[in-house]
């Protein structure tokens, strides 16, 4: 089998989402480089569905994907849960469980196979705290999802 080169999409989206502002310059240049499309943000609530929103939102005003395309929004709502699922360890609830998250984010999308038939795929990529709805009694999280598009 030949030697196949595999970007690492889901790697590129953790750093960009852990790294403060100024520091990601070399990923920045990176996806550039490659073509790929990308947005970043912040997203802070007790209730799961605010997050997905504000990812949601970010991704169609960053054009990261077509607000009007089904296969788009489908894979971006799979990563999206696939990201807070490990944020939230497994129990996709927040307030409900006198929880909240504190959130920075980071949506790529890109071509990370030399096969062209094996076409885009995007990564949700969530970095911060959880914790009770108490100043310092919060832990860092961290969650990563990818789908294919």
């Amino acid at each position: 089998m030949g030697k196949e080169k595999s970007v690492r999409i889901g790697r590129q989206a953790l750093l960009l989402a852990m790294l403060d502002e100024g520091e990601e310059g070399a990923i920045l240049d990176e996806l550039r480089a490659s073509n790929w499309r990308y947005c970043q943000g912040r997203a802070g609530a007790m209730e799961p569905q605010k997050i997905v929103a504000a990812i949601e939102t970010a991704a169609k005003r960053h054009e990261v994907v077509d607000g009007s395309l089904y296969r788009d929004m489908h894979a971006l709502y799979h990563a999206i849960l696939e990201a807070v699922h490990g944020v939230t360890r497994g129990q996709v609830e927040l307030g409900d469980l006198l929880r909240t998250a504190g959130l920075r984010f980071a949506v790529v999308r890109g071509t990370p196979y030399e096969q062209p038939k094996e076409g885009e795929w995007i990564a949700v990529a969530l970095y911060g705290t959880i914790g009770a709805p108490v100043r310092g009694l919060e832990h860092e999280a961290v969650g990563l999802g990818i789908n294919h598009i």
